[in-house]
């Protein structure tokens, strides 16, 4: 489904090194993180990413520190800290950074959302598009309040099931304490993270998640190409 780039890493941001797979053309400078939801992996994001991939981005999923799959997921070093991923996720935008990407996305389910969000707050301009699916304020440790969000210029989509109850308050107070350009979309189901992507709202969220990433964060006529490098 992808490259196995096996070690992600600045050892300057990330205490251990992570599993990650690169998908879509090497070439490409648009450059998507996809960052994973708690109790979850990296291999949740394939297909997603298979299909990012494809439209021309440079993909790139990771296991957060701790977690430790096996197989095509990889395994992770480290011990699970919800609190320091933040972190991961720097890393894992310097990795994509290192192999050309000069403009970024972040996508983030759950937990992966709500770490998203700090590093968008962190990378200031350097990050351009910010989608959530089903993210909390805080996650153990792990905070996106109003100071957080304040400062961040991504174009942002926060993404939530409208029976997931607490998501949906999440993205009235994301929307709330955000600046524009963002959207808020809540899905009629009970999905919570990257599970929306299998269920049954699937369709419309991949799609107009991939809207989102192609109207602020397009792909050139360059970067477009269905090869893997």
């Amino acid at each position: 489904v992808g490259d196995d780039v096996g070690e992600l890493g600045a050892r300057a941001r990330v205490e251990c090194l992570l599993a990650g797979r690169l998908f879509g053309p090497a070439e490409s400078s648009a450059g998507v993180v996809l960052a994973h939801m708690f109790p979850s992996d990296q291999s949740a994001w394939y297909f997603f990413a298979d299909r990012l991939g494809q439209r021309g981005y440079r993909v790139l999923t990771f296991n957060f520190r701790g977690y430790c799959p096996g197989g095509d997921a990889g395994c992770s070093e480290g011990e699970k800290n919800p609190a320091a991923i933040w972190q991961d996720v720097e890393g894992a935008v310097e990795a994509l950074r290192s192999e050309g990407a000069t403009r970024i996305g972040l996508v983030g389910a759950s937990m992966g959302g709500t770490a998203s969000l700090v590093v968008a707050s962190r990378e200031g301009k350097g990050v351009d598009v910010l989608i959530t699916l089903s993210a909390p304020p805080a996650f153990e440790g792990l905070d996106a309040g109003t100071e957080v969000l304040a400062p961040v210029t991504a174009a942002k989509l926060f993404i939530a099931g409208h029976e997931d109850l607490d998501a949906v308050q999440a993205v009235d107070t994301f929307y709330a304490q955000s600046l524009q350009p963002k959207r808020p979309l809540i899905l009629t189901t009970g999905d919570h993270g990257t599970d929306i992507l299998t269920g049954n709202q699937a369709g419309i969220a991949s799609t107009e998640m991939i809207r989102w990433l192609e109207r602020y964060l397009p792909v050139s006529a360059r970067d477009s190409g269905s090869g893997y490098g």
